[in-house]
C-alpha cells in the first residue's frame, strides 16, 4: 500500500525467465506493492513456472503469443478486478529500474496527476546508458511530431514505464487499442483526447543482452504506426475523420 493506494505491478513478458526473479525481487524491494500480475504471453521458456514460485504474484498465461499491447490488455483489466488504484507496468526483462516505482506511484498519489511515465530523456544521457543513437534519433523526431500533432509537450511518447490511476483505467477505452506495440502509443493519444494529466520522471536507460528489444523492421512498423496515430489524431480532433479510439 502507497497510503490508502492499493499498489499493483503489471508485467508483460514473452520468455524472460532469466530476468523475471531480478526484476521481482526489485520489484518487492520497494515495500508498497501490493501485488504482482505477470501476464505470460505464449512463452515457451519457464517464464510462467518461475513466476508461480514467487510470493504475491498472480500469473495469467496466454496459450499463444498475442503480442505486447494484448498482454497490457490483459493485465491492466486484472489489475482493476484485484482493486487496484493504483497500476505500474514494469518489463521483466530489467530494463526499466523497479526503484522507481515509489516516485511514480507518489505522483499518482497527490491526485495531481493520472498517469506518469518515466522518461529515458530528460535525464539527458539516454545515450551513454546503451540507447542506439538510430533508436534515439528517431525517438526524438516522432516525438517531435506527436508534440505538434496532439498539442502536447511531453518528453518522450515511447517509454514502457508507466504508471496509471484506477480512474484512468476506467475512463481511456485502451481495450480497443492495436494488440501489437503501438498499443503504448495509441494509449497516450487515448490519454491526451480525455484530457487527463501526464506526469514524467527522469529513467536511467538500460540495454544490455536480456532485455528484449525491437528488430529494425518491427521498429519501423512501430514508427509508421506513431505517425498514423498521431494524424488520427488531429485529424479527430479537427472533426475530419471519426476514430473508435477515442469516441465513447
Amino acid at each position: 500500500m502507497y497510503g490508502k493506494h492499493k499498489v499493483i505491478v503489471v508485467m508483460p513478458g514473452h520468455n524472460v525467465e532469466r530476468t523475471l526473479k531480478r526484476t521481482y525481487d526489485e520489484v518487492m524491494a520497494q515495500k508498497i506493492v501490493d501485488k504482482v500480475i505477470l501476464v505470460d504471453d505464449g512463452s515457451t521458456d519457464r517464464t510462467a513456472a518461475i513466476g508461480k514460485t514467487l510470493k504475491s504474484v498472480q500469473v495469467i498465461s496466454h496459450p499463444k503469443n498475442r503480442g505486447y499491447g494484448a498482454a497490457q490488455k490483459t493485465g491492466y483489466n486484472a489489475a482493476l478486478k484485484a482493486g487496484g488504484d493504483i497500476v505500474i507496468m514494469v518489463h521483466p526483462d530489467y530494463q526499466y529500474t523497479p526503484k522507481l516505482i515509489p516516485p511514480l506511484t507518489a505522483l499518482l498519489a497527490t491526485g495531481l496527476y493520472d498517469c506518469a511515465l518515466g522518461s529515458r530523456i530528460i535525464g539527458g544521457h539516454p545515450l551513454s546508458g546503451g540507447m542506439p543513437p538510430w533508436r534515439y534519433v528517431s525517438n526524438r523526431l516522432l516525438t517531435f511530431f506527436e508534440n505538434v500533432m496532439m498539442g502536447s509537450k511531453l518528453s518522450e511518447f515511447h517509454s514502457g514505464y508507466r504508471a496509471f490511476t484506477r480512474k484512468l483505467l476506467q475512463t481511456v477505452p485502451y481495450n480497443r487499442c492495436s494488440d501489437d506495440f503501438v498499443f503504448d502509443n495509441q494509449m497516450l493519444a487515448q490519454i491526451l483526447w480525455s484530457g487527463l494529466n501526464i506526469g514524467e520522471v527522469t529513467c536511467p536507460t538500460l540495454y544490455f543482452e536480456e532485455a528484449s528489444s525491437m528488430s529494425i523492421k518491427k521498429s519501423v512498423k512501430y514508427g509508421v504506426g506513431c505517425v498514423e496515430t498521431a494524424l488520427t489524431y488531429r485529424l479527430a480532433k479537427l472533426g475530419l475523420a471519426g476514430s473508435s479510439l477515442y469516441s465513447r
